[in-house]
């Protein structure tokens, strides 16, 4: 794993506590887009991801998080994760991160599932 990709997911990790704009923005290219969803349109550029991300936001302190990179090739990282809220429930991660030279992303997409509906 390489110093980006740790450093991009604590980025994630102190956004995602802070819900701060300049933290979140501090992740994502200006023209960046950000897809939360399979065949949703995406959230684009900074206004467009830092209010998507707000209008879902957690609340700090909320969710205990761990991660594994299953792949990082050149400007593409692969991450798996598990979130658990705190009374709530548990979700399994994957989520693909392409990166611009400069170590934020250009282009974000996360799945979830909730492990509540495991048979």
């Amino acid at each position: 794993m390489t110093q980006r990709l740790d450093a991009w997911m604590a980025g994630y990790r102190r956004a995602w506590e802070s819900n701060d704009p300049a933290d979140i923005r501090s992740l994502f290219t200006d023209d960046a887009q950000y897809f939360t969803a399979p065949f949703a349109a995406p959230w684009v550029g900074h206004d467009g991801i830092v209010a998507g991300w707000l209008e879902a936001a957690d609340q700090p302190g909320d969710t205990t998080f761990s991660w594994t990179a299953v792949v990082e090739h050149d400007a593409t990282a692969v991450v798996t994760a598990e979130t658990v809220y705190a009374g709530g429930p548990t979700y399994s991660n994957l989520w693909i991160i392409r990166f611009a030279p400069d170590g934020r992303a250009i282009e974000y997409t996360e799945w979830w599932m909730d492990q509540s509906e495991k048979n």
